[in-house]
C-alpha cells in the first residue's frame, strides 16, 4: 500500500526556517517522482518543489532561492528546507508521489508549472508563519 507521511510543519516566526520531510512506505522513492504543494485557506493548491527519480529539481518562483528539495533514497524520504519564511507561506504543505515515467516533474521543468496531477499523496502538514 503506497503511503506517504509528512511531518516537520509548525509554527515559526517570519525569516525562519523548517524542514519539511516526506516519508514514502509500499514503495520505492528510486522510481518515483515527488512533489511539494501547498494550499493556504480559500486558495487553490500550488505547486512548490519537485525533485524527478534522476535528481533534477523545480522551484516555483515564490519559493525559488530560500528552498532546498532533496531525497535520500535509503530512507526513502524527501525533504523541503523552507528558509527566509514569510506569512504568505502559511499553508498545509503536501508531498505527492508520480511514476517517473509520467511528466509530473520534468513538466514543470520545461514549463514553470508544477501541476497538482500526481498520483498519491500525503494528508499533509500545517506550516503556519506568525509573529
Amino acid at each position: 500500500q503506497v503511503r506517504l507521511v509528512e511531518s516537520g510543519g509548525g509554527l515559526v516566526q517570519p525569516g525562519g526556517s523548517l524542514r519539511l520531510s516526506c516519508a514514502a512506505s509500499g514503495f520505492t522513492l528510486d522510481y518515483y517522482s515527488i512533489g511539494w504543494f501547498r494550499q493556504a485557506p480559500g486558495k487553490e493548491r500550488e505547486g512548490v518543489s519537485c525533485i524527478s527519480s534522476d535528481g533534477s529539481t523545480y522551484y516555483a518562483d515564490s519559493v525559488k532561492g530560500r528552498s532546498t528539495i532533496s531525497r535520500d533514497n535509503a530512507k526513502n524520504t524527501v525533504y523541503l528546507q523552507v528558509n527566509s519564511l514569510k506569512p504568505e507561506d502559511t499553508a498545509v504543505y503536501y508531498c505527492a508521489a508520480d511514476y517517473a515515467w509520467r511528466p509530473g516533474c520534468r513538466a514543470a521543468q520545461a514549463m514553470g508549472e508544477l501541476k497538482p496531477n500526481f498520483g498519491s499523496w500525503g494528508q499533509g502538514t500545517q506550516v503556519t508563519v506568525s509573529s
